[in-house]
């Protein structure tokens, strides 16, 4: 089986069209499907491979739009859980001048999923269990189910691909929780995509170089996104950065997302993923694709909407 399934949350921006305003004064606002590890299922499913998506969202008219979102990329949503006794998770994002983003998280249904109330069998059947959610390791049910799957699954041999996705919005004064959870989520995983930020705190090193050499595993390879100066990849002693294409970027929005959905596509495709990142070379020409996919998207507005297909991929 090639699935691949991506746990975490799913949920609705509400981006203020407004230009240099904060959430009180803004008056128009855009409703976007959200959540990083569902951008990633439907990368994966616009390149054509097969991906399911696991959270928790509301039994109400926003849970409906975000299910419908995915299934018009072809995503499986049969494990997506619609609660009736709690409302979808809303973020509300607006732009000032400065760059600064005024933030407010009502979060919701995300947070609820807990572990008995999840079909095992479907889960553990998958190929590659992808852990890239920014609000799964805040606390409460979906902590606790998270890294329960995280840990049987290592047991039961599955890939594990794991993206923390902080967000400074949302740890606030936490930093070192974070670290400290990252770190062990990163134990049990096979593959880890990290922005150049979430390595200087998860490492405490300043530099790519001291971060990485005090990260690096034989048997993990580390992914650390560096927007147009591509992609550093590192396996063990061996690392390089790995160019990207060169495009005129309007919305980098979705792009690290992108860049994991083509990833774990590729390594899908192969029969044992593992055997894959054994081999540097190979490594590499994942890097290279999911790079590719990652700078499309950075041409387009939005997030699931500017996914390329494998033919828009492999014909620039």
């Amino acid at each position: 089986m090639n699935n691949v399934l991506c746990i975490g949350e799913l949920l609705i921006d509400f981006i203020c069209s407004d230009i240099d305003t904060t959430l009180s004064k803004g008056e128009n606002f855009k409703k976007k499907a959200g959540g990083a590890p569902a951008n990633v299922t439907a990368a994966i499913s616009k390149l054509g491979g097969s991906a399911s998506f696991l959270g928790k969202v509301g039994a109400d008219p926003f849970g409906q739009f975000l299910k419908d979102t995915l299934e018009e990329v072809k995503v499986d949503t049969s494990m997506l859980i619609m609660d009736r006794n709690s409302n979808t998770t809303l973020a509300f994002v607006s732009l000032q001048a400065n760059g600064e983003r005024d933030f407010v998280f009502n979060r919701g249904a995300d947070a609820l999923l807990t572990y008995d109330e999840i079909n095992l069998d479907k889960v553990y059947s998958n190929k590659i269990i992808h852990f890239g959610s920014a609000t799964a390791l805040l606390g409460g049910d979906m902590t606790d189910t998270y890294l329960k799957i995280m840990k049987e699954a290592k047991k039961k041999g599955i890939f594990i691909s794991f993206d923390p996705n902080y967000r400074d919005n949302l740890w606030g004064s936490r930093t070192e929780e974070f670290k400290d959870i990252s770190r062990e989520c990163m134990e049990l995983s096979d593959f880890v995509k990290l922005s150049d930020d979430e390595l200087k705190i998860i490492s405490g090193k300043e530099t790519l170089e001291e971060g990485i050499k005090s990260l690096a595993y034989e048997d993990r390879v580390i992914a650390v996104t560096l927007g147009k100066e591509g992609t550093l990849i590192s396996r063990g002693k061996e690392t390089e950065i790995i160019e990207s294409i060169k495009v005129k970027s309007i919305d980098s929005t979705g792009a690290g997302d992108a860049f994991v959905g083509a990833f774990l596509y590729k390594l899908s495709q192969a029969i044992e993923p593992k055997k894959v990142l054994n081999d540097f070379s190979e490594i590499k020409k994942v890097t290279c694709f999911a790079n590719k996919v990652g700078a499309i998207v950075c041409t387009k507005l939005g997030a699931i909407s500017a996914l390329p297909n494998l033919e828009e991929v492999e014909g620039d």
